[in-house]
């Protein structure tokens, strides 16, 4: 049955069955600001990312400005929809549920930020400040479920998993430095076992003063997804880089040791968090959108398919460098290959328009298939598309699909 919005969504939690009966993690892409765009979420999704997030919406403000909501969030009118959760910044039940509101017919659920450490968010009662609030945090949860179900809308989690208007809502969080608060937080956020608030959960294991070259605490992820995995499915953000190298041990994952920090031939057990239902990556799918496809580096197809899907659904010129740049520079994973060199990619920025920077891309891919077919140092640099959802591998010149 089609979703009577004339939008074509699925229920995240059914998504969440199907890579559990597929024996893998859901692959999902973080809420990152200004680049969880919708070229970008076209092009991950491309690439095997199950579930996609917005940036961060101030709910208040896109309540109140028509501006905000024109430009803070943007869906396709044609071809596939990528599965999207907006997320949103509020710290007021009433803000939340009228935003999401607004959202639900064109999203496939909404989650709350209780994760953002920036000071300006905390002040506002917001983000991680939020984390100190699991009561307030309990009662916007409660709030939104019950408009949106006023609304008309099924938010009746498993349940309503096969409906058109199946919707989410769901949490972001991180942890405390006592882990003791956390486990009360969850629990106060999840509710009664037999109806709990949020759909699934998001967990970022490092704290709010925690910096993100802080390896994330597995400990805390272990203790967590053992003790709530059973009750809601949970996902994991945070050193997300490469499928063959995450900081944990699972059923899914492929890597069960880890380098010692003193020599290279000494290896240690990574711990095992098997209750983990899926991932989340931010820095590391903004260098490399193939990496849920299994790409340990970024392909340059990947590069064709974002300019593509930026000339479809446009963002300003500066925006589409800084990801090309992330692209084509050497990636969070243990495979540090750069399509550009550092020097490229100052020219690459140099760039003064669209067109200028599509021949551009044009040059430095016509010479990299050169050197693959001569093979040379380029042959692994070119990738015909491996993982993709949208259309066949092949050879093209970037700006064919652009202009």
């Amino acid at each position: 049955m089609a979703d009577p919005t004339g939008f074509d969504h699925v229920h995240p939690l059914k998504l969440f069955d199907v890579a559990k009966k597929e024996r893998r993690f859901l692959y999902t892409s973080a809420p990152m600001v200004r680049y969880s765009k919708l070229a970008f979420r076209h092009t991950v999704f491309a690439y095997g990312t199950d579930l996609c997030w917005t940036p961060m919406i101030l709910a208040k403000e896109f309540n109140r400005n028509k501006f905000a909501r024109d430009s803070d969030f943007t869906v396709s009118t044609e071809g596939p929809q990528p599965p999207t959760i907006v997320q949103f910044g509020a710290n007021s039940p009433l803000e939340l549920a009228r935003a999401s509101s607004l959202v639900a017919p064109f999203s496939s659920g909404v989650d709350l930020n209780c994760g953002c450490p920036q000071s300006w968010a905390c002040a506002e009662t917001m983000g991680a400040a939020l984390m100190e609030r699991r009561e307030l945090v309990r009662d916007m949860v409660v709030e939104t479920r019950e408009h949106l179900r006023r609304d008309g809308w099924a938010v009746g989690k498993d349940k309503d998993v096969d409906s058109p208007r199946g919707r989410s809502v769901s949490v972001k969080i991180r942890v405390h430095k006592d882990l003791r608060k956390t486990m009360d937080f969850i629990t106060t956020v999840l509710g009664p076992e037999h109806d709990r608030h949020v759909d699934f959960l998001t967990i970022h294991p490092r704290t709010r003063s925690t910096p993100s070259s802080t390896p994330i605490n597995v400990e805390a992820l272990s203790l967590l997804t053992s003790t709530f995995g059973d009750c809601v499915p949970i996902l994991v953000s945070g050193d997300v880089f490469a499928l063959s190298a995450l900081p944990f041990a699972s059923p899914y994952s492929t890597s069960t040791f880890t380098s010692s920090a003193t020599t290279d031939t000494t290896t240690t057990p990574l711990l095992n968090v098997p209750k983990l239902a899926g991932l989340m990556s931010a820095r590391a799918l903004l260098a490399n959108p193939a990496l849920y496809a299994g790409h340990d580096a970024c392909p340059w197809s990947a590069v064709e398919a974002f300019m593509r899907h930026a000339a479809r659904c446009p963002l300003p010129l500066k925006l589409v460098q800084h990801h090309v740049g992330e692209m084509c520079g050497p990636g969070m994973g243990p495979n540090k290959r750069a399509l550009l060199g550092r020097a490229e990619r100052s020219a690459m920025l140099a760039c003064a328009n669209m067109v200028d920077l599509v021949d551009f891309l044009d040059e430095k891919r016509r010479a990299a298939a050169v050197r693959e077919a001569d093979g040379g140092a380029g042959a692994t640099a070119v990738v015909q598309g491996l993982g993709r959802r949208d259309e066949p591998g092949h050879v093209s010149r970037i700006g064919s699909l652009v202009r």
